[in-house]
């Protein structure tokens, strides 16, 4: 019983800090051409972008899109998609569908 108790206790800590971790990101730049292009793209290859995220105020498109735009080192220049769907960015992508609940 004890191993229980802490476990769901665990569970709960886990749980607010990734919430608490997943509002931290970066505020997206307006007109960031980017983004734009990720938001254009994902909506158009995969379904269910325009379903509302974890993220309140958000598309799931929008909360992942944000999440490889900040995931991705300040000087990558490509395609968020394109990347996320390489090798490299694999990772990346779990965890961005993660924090848009846009889980495969």
């Amino acid at each position: 019983m004890k191993h229980t108790v802490s476990a769901v206790v665990f569970s709960v800590v886990v749980g607010i800090a990734g919430v608490a971790v997943a509002q931290q990101y970066n505020t997206v730049p307006a007109g960031d051409k980017q983004y734009a292009r990720c938001i254009s793209y994902s909506t158009s290859k995969y379904t269910g972008g325009e379903k509302a995220s974890k993220i309140p105020g958000q598309t799931r498109a929008e909360a992942w899109c944000t999440c490889l735009w900040n995931e991705t080192p300040d000087d990558f220049g490509g395609d968020l998609v394109k990347f996320s769907e390489s090798g490299k960015g694999q990772a990346t992508n779990k965890v961005c569908e993660v924090y848009s609940g846009w889980e495969s």
